[in-house]
């Protein structure tokens, strides 16, 4: 896919680093599920902290599956998805004045940028990623 060794360690180092972040906001899921829950009730989401477990879960699957290259098609086009549709119902900036739009577009706008990396490694996913487990369908 790649025909230089320096374009092989930039691939790997933008894996690890998109993945990695997304992982670790998937974990915050676990670590602040009470924080969290509060928010998702505020922002009327059903099953709110079924929500906030499940997309937790996405979340570290998503990244390590990235990271990993394990099951890229499904971990990249998961999280695309998500982070869209996590963009449109939690960061709703239209409706917020203020401080409160400016965070909202903030985290709205952060979501769209990782929902284009997803879509990246999701139009790469087929072929063998350097450094990667190659794990998929």
């Amino acid at each position: 896919m790649l025909e230089s060794v320096g374009a092989e360690i930039a691939f790997l180092v933008a894996r690890v680093l998109f993945g990695g972040v997304l992982a670790f906001m998937g974990l915050n899921h676990f670590m602040d599920t009470d924080g969290m829950t509060g928010y998702a009730e505020f922002k009327g989401l059903p099953a709110p902290k079924v929500s906030v477990l499940l997309s937790g879960g996405l979340l570290v699957f998503g990244g390590i599956s990235i990271a990993a290259g394990i099951l890229p098609t499904i971990g990249a086009g998961a999280l695309a998805v998500f982070l869209v549709v996590s963009a449109v119902t939690m960061h709703d900036f239209w409706n917020m004045e203020g401080e409160d739009a400016q965070n909202e577009m903030t985290g709205f706008l952060k979501n769209l940028y990782g929902a284009a990396g997803a879509l990246v490694f999701l139009a790469l996913a087929s072929a063998p990623w350097p450094y990667a487990v190659n794990v998929g369908l």
